[in-house]
C-alpha cells in the first residue's frame, strides 16, 4: 500500500488544530504545530508533503514561515489561510511563499477539503514529473553510449573493410572476383551512409547552434567536391551573390546542403545527356536564399507533402538507394535555424527546394 500524504498544519489556535486533526486524519496523515518553531521540528523529522499555514500568528506571519521552508523544502506544496481579503497579503503568499493555493478564513470545510485534495494533485503530478525527468536523464544518458559506439565501433570495422577492398583492386590474381567487390563496397557504402545519417540526426535534435561565418561559395563548392565522386554525368551550377557577412550554424548547413544535394543525384533520370544541378544563393545582411534545382525524376504531386517526414519513400523511388531520413533531418535542422523550406517539383521533371535562413550577424 502506497504511504498516505502527509499534512503539516501550522496555527497558534489550538480550537483550529483540534478541528483540522478531526476533520481529515481519515484521509492524511495530519501533524499539528501552534508555533513555526514547532512546525519546523516537525519538518525535521518528518517528510511533509502539504504545509498549511495560518497568516495571523504572534511571532511570524504565515507567508515569512512557508517562505522559510521554500529553500528546505522545496518540494512541499504550501497553502495559506487568512482572514485578511488584502490582495497584498495573497500576491506577497505566492512571490514569497510560493503558495499554490489560499483559503479565507472562517474557512468552509468543503472548500478547504477541495484546496488541499488540489494540493495533493500538484504534488503528485510534480513527483511523477520529477521521476520522468530522471527516466528521461538515464535514457539520455544510455543514448549517447549508443550514438557514440555507433559512430565509432561500427564505422571502424566499415573503414577497416573499406580499406581491405580497395587493396584488392591492386590485386591482379583477384580481378576476376570485382564484381563480388563491388557489391560488397556497394553494401559498406550504404550501411556507413546510414550510420552518417544516424548521427546527423542525433546532432542535430541535440546540438545548440554554434554560430560560424559563413562564405557560402566555399562551403556548397566543398560539398560538391565531397559529393561529385558520386556522379560523373551531371553538371554541376554554382551562382554565389554573397552581399554582406554571414553568420549562421555551419555544421547544420552543411548537413542541409549535402543531403539536398546528394538527393538531387541520386534522382537523376538514367541516360539523361543534360543531367543537371543548379544552385543559387543570395546573401545579404536579413536572410540567406538557397535554391537547389534539378531536372531528374521529380516528385509526383500526391507525394510532395510528404517528402519531409522521417522514413517516406515514394513508391517509384524504391528501387533507388535511400534510407527516407535525410529530408526529415534536413527539415529539422533548417527549423533548428529558425529557417523555412519549401519544395516546388514537377513529375519526370525536376524539383526545386528553396531555403531561406535568418542572419544571425545583426542580432
Amino acid at each position: 500500500m502506497a504511504d498516505r500524504i502527509k499534512v503539516l498544519y501550522v496555527d497558534d489556535e489550538e480550537n483550529n488544530l483540534v478541528s483540522f486533526r478531526a476533520n481529515f486524519r481519515k484521509s492524511y496523515d495530519v501533524y499539528t504545530a501552534n508555533s513555526a518553531a514547532k512546525a519546523f521540528e516537525v519538518l525535521k523529522e518528518t517528510p511533509i508533503q502539504i504545509i498549511i499555514s495560518d497568516q495571523r500568528m504572534p511571532d511570524i506571519t504565515g507567508v515569512e514561515f512557508l517562505e522559510q521552508t521554500v529553500n528546505l523544502y522545496p518540494e512541499s506544496i504550501r497553502l495559506l489561510i487568512t482572514g485578511q481579503a488584502d490582495i497584498e497579503v495573497v500576491i506577497e503568499a505566492i512571490n514569497r511563499g510560493q503558495v499554490s493555493k489560499y483559503i479565507q478564513k472562517p474557512w468552509d470545510w468543503d472548500k478547504l477539503s477541495v484546496a488541499i485534495d488540489n494540493c495533493v494533485t500538484l504534488y503528485t503530478s510534480r513527483l511523477e514529473l520529477k521521476y520522468k525527468n530522471e527516466e528521461l536523464e538515464k535514457i539520455n544518458e544510455e543514448l549517447n553510449k549508443f550514438v557514440y559506439s555507433v559512430s565509432h565501433d561500427l564505422r571502424s570495422p566499415l573503414t577497416s573493410i573499406m580499406g581491405i577492398i580497395n587493396l584488392t583492386k591492386l590485386v591482379p590474381e583477384l580481378r576476376t572476383a570485382d564484381s563480388y567487390f563491388e557489391m560488397i563496397e556497394g553494401r559498406v557504402l550504404k550501411l556507413d551512409g546510414l550510420i552518417k545519417k544516424i548521427i546527423d540526426y542525433y546532432k542535430n535534435a541535440r546540438s545548440e547552434e554554434v554560430y560560424d561565418q559563413i562564405e557560402f561559395e566555399s562551403l556548397l563548392t566543398s560539398v560538391w567536391d565531397i559529393l561529385r565522386n558520386q556522379t560523373n554525368t551531371i553538371n554541376f551550377k554554382l551562382n554565389v551573390k554573397q552581399e554582406a557577412v554571414f553568420i549562421g550554424d555551419f555544421y547544420r548547413l552543411e548537413v542541409v546542403f549535402e543531403n539536398l544535394i546528394s538527393n538531387a543525384i541520386k534522382y537523376q533520370v538514367p541516360g539523361n545527356p543534360n543531367q543537371y544541378i543548379e544552385v543559387n544563393a543570395t546573401i545579404d545582411e536579413k536572410f540567406a536564399r538557397i535554391t537547389i534545382s534539378d531536372n531528374g525524376i521529380g516528385v509526383k504531386p500526391e507525394y510532395v507533402e510528404s517528402v519531409f517526414k522521417l522514413f517516406f519513400r515514394a513508391e517509384d523511388s524504391l528501387n533507388i538507394e535511400g534510407t527516407g531520413i535525410g529530408l526529415y533531418i534536413v527539415k529539422e535542422a533548417v527549423e533548428k535555424m529558425k529557417g523555412e523550406i519549401s519544395i516546388k517539383s514537377t513529375y519526370k521533371s525536376g524539383t526545386t527546394f528553396e531555403i531561406i535562413i535568418p542572419n544571425k550577424h545583426n542580432l
